[in-house]
């Protein structure tokens, strides 16, 4: 058994691993992704984003990446590495409201694309459930998956705004 701990959240959104890093696309990447760079973002910048949503308004991993792209001049951001950032800084919120934080990241009004709730955030749809209808949200199965209804697409194929 290794004598080493275990990194706590916060310690996993600070080490940054040599990132963010905009990589050039090879030719299949490129033509099956429709792009010829990507981000792979850095914990924080994740997380940083998800700082920003005030109660009340929601934001996707989507959302996020297309910033990122934005922000670094990437066609693209990983969608893989966003998600798992987005988890840490999550896991790193609920690790520090335990330890008796009052202002952490809202990671609940993080939702994954088409407005589904991510149910390997801190407490599980349950937990999410009760703070999205907290701030007025309506949350609705469709399956055995989560959505907040106002991010749903509308008839027209476009996610509602949400308000």
């Amino acid at each position: 058994m290794s004598s080493k701990s275990k990194k706590t959240w916060a310690e996993k959104l600070q080490n940054s691993n040599g990132l963010p890093s905009v990589k050039k696309l090879d030719e299949k990447s490129s033509k099956r992704l429709r792009a010829n760079t990507m981000l792979i973002p850095a914990p924080l910048e994740v997380d940083t984003i998800m700082k920003t949503v005030r109660k009340g308004k929601l934001l996707t991993t989507d959302e996020i990446r297309k910033q990122l792209a934005r922000e670094h001049s990437a066609d693209i951001t990983c969608p893989l590495t966003t998600g798992l950032f987005a988890c840490i800084a999550a896991h790193a919120a609920d690790e520090a409201e335990r330890d008796g934080k009052k202002r952490i990241t809202p990671y609940w009004r993080t939702m994954k694309p088409g407005g589904e709730l991510n149910a390997k955030f801190p407490g599980g749809i349950e937990n999410l459930r009760q703070r999205l209808e907290a701030e007025g949200h309506t949350i609705v199965e469709r399956g055995k998956r989560f959505f907040v209804e106002s991010l749903l697409p509308t008839s027209k194929g476009r996610p509602a705004i949400s308000k």
